[in-house]
């Protein structure tokens, strides 16, 4: 019997939590303004890191550099998340927006070419590929009826 690897399990749970997340998202900003939807976002993430805290033995004699990048890290999440906010607030369908900005791997996998020296396969280069016209049919919203 073959055990799942616990990046599988770990991923799955990922996904199920942040398939929600667009949906809820999105109903948080119809009721209540994206700033504050992004505040009780960043206070669940506050009480989630004080849990890790408590909870987690943390190793806190990190480099300097792999601070910063740490700090880094987090700050374009969470401006990236508050513009996810925006973005629903603005009248952004919940399947699409959420559809678009998943597509943020692209940008990943093109700096890991770029700096880190990575290469891809032609079967990698045609997933690339079949995500950009993916991202491009799912932005295409019907034209409103002229009255």
């Amino acid at each position: 019997m073959t055990l799942i690897p616990a990046w599988l399990f770990f991923a799955a749970i990922a996904l199920v939590f942040w398939g929600a997340t667009g949906v809820t998202q999105k109903l948080s900003t119809n009721c209540i303004s994206s700033e504050l939807s992004f505040l009780w976002f960043a206070y669940a993430m506050a009480a989630i890191s004080g849990v890790l805290m408590i909870t987690v033995p943390i190793h806190w004699h990190v480099r300097p550099l792999i601070f910063w990048l740490a700090a880094v890290g987090g700050t374009l999440n969470g401006v990236g998340a508050l513009t996810v906010f925006v973005a629903f607030e603005s009248g952004g369908k919940a399947a699409i927006v959420t559809s678009l900005v998943s597509l943020y791997p692209l940008l990943t996998i093109a700096f890991a070419v770029l700096v880190l020296h990575e290469h891809l396969t032609r079967v990698e280069g045609a997933g690339i590929v079949l995500a950009l016209v993916a991202a491009i049919l799912l932005s295409q919203e019907p034209q409103a009826a002229k009255s």
